[in-house]
């Protein structure tokens, strides 16, 4: 049975490892986890953790902004044996414009991943979001890298260790050349992720679940099961679009994606 006590318990021990920027075994190994009946027992606790400490950090007075999705690759479900994404909050403590410096000091083990983001200008309340929903609520697109940092040791993640851990996420940057939907497609565009003069990663559209729409449809329509519908004014990080990269020594990347442009990621010593 899943309890209050040791869904605190992980979540603590997630929150302290941030804290002190210490990782710590998976979660997966821990008993509750372990004594699951079943995959979905495991990741409705997973679920219960992450949104504990989403709780711990709103009443501290933190914003939430947004969402992101996460695990939208194939080969990645694959590799982590599920079959669906997931999902985390955003915060606006996460928050950086382009070419703003992050510390990589108050980072654990980052990577980072192109992605297209969208921000919403009407709620998505519906139980079934169709594209035409997606595509009346949204404002824009504009081109975005997310940063996701595991506190898991070594990134020995599963399913459930990264749900726990908000998805893994860290923080997220946002272009500044905001796009109407009609104006590109989502689907075709290509990315590229450099750092200087060198392509580390490449990828398009087609690599978030055939079409970043996709995963947004997914995302709107289990946040309304959940209670807590996306509003006007949210940030979706719609999934990456090619290979994530880590980061390891202080410097810019940069991510290029057609009809959307360039945003950059600068991670100060």
């Amino acid at each position: 049975m899943i309890n209050r006590s040791n869904i605190e318990a992980l979540a603590v021990r997630l929150r302290d490892a941030e804290r002190t920027r210490q990782t710590v075994a998976p979660l997966r190994d821990d008993t509750q986890f372990a004594q699951s009946a079943s995959g979905v027992e495991a990741a409705e606790l997973a679920y219960a953790v992450q949104q504990f400490n989403v709780q711990a950090r709103e009443a501290a007075g933190e914003r939430i902004v947004g969402r992101k999705i996460g695990l939208t690759s194939p080969v990645v479900q694959r590799q982590l044996g599920v079959d669906q994404p997931d999902f985390g909050a955003l915060f606006a403590s996460m928050a950086f414009g382009d070419n703003q410096p992050m510390s990589l000091g108050e980072l654990i083990q980052p990577k980072v991943e192109a992605e297209i983001a969208l921000v919403l200008e009407h709620d998505l309340t519906h139980d079934k979001h169709t594209y035409a929903d997606l595509i009346r609520a949204t404002a824009y697109a504009v081109a975005a890298i997310e940063v996701v940092d595991s506190r898991i040791e070594g990134w020995n993640i599963r399913f459930v260790d990264t749900v726990a851990d908000n998805a893994s996420s860290a923080c997220f940057v946002l272009g500044s050349r905001p796009v109407l939907l009609r104006d590109i497609d989502l689907a075709a565009c290509a990315m590229t992720l450099s750092n200087e003069a060198e392509v580390l990663s490449r990828g398009n559209g087609f690599a978030c679940l055939g079409n970043p729409l996709n995963a947004a449809a997914w995302l709107a329509d289990r946040m309304v099961r959940l209670g807590t519908p996306l509003r006007a004014g949210d940030v979706l990080m719609t999934g990456a679009l090619g290979p994530m990269v880590a980061v390891t020594q202080p410097g810019t990347f940069s991510a290029q994606i057609d009809g959307l442009g360039g945003v950059r990621a600068t991670f100060s010593a």
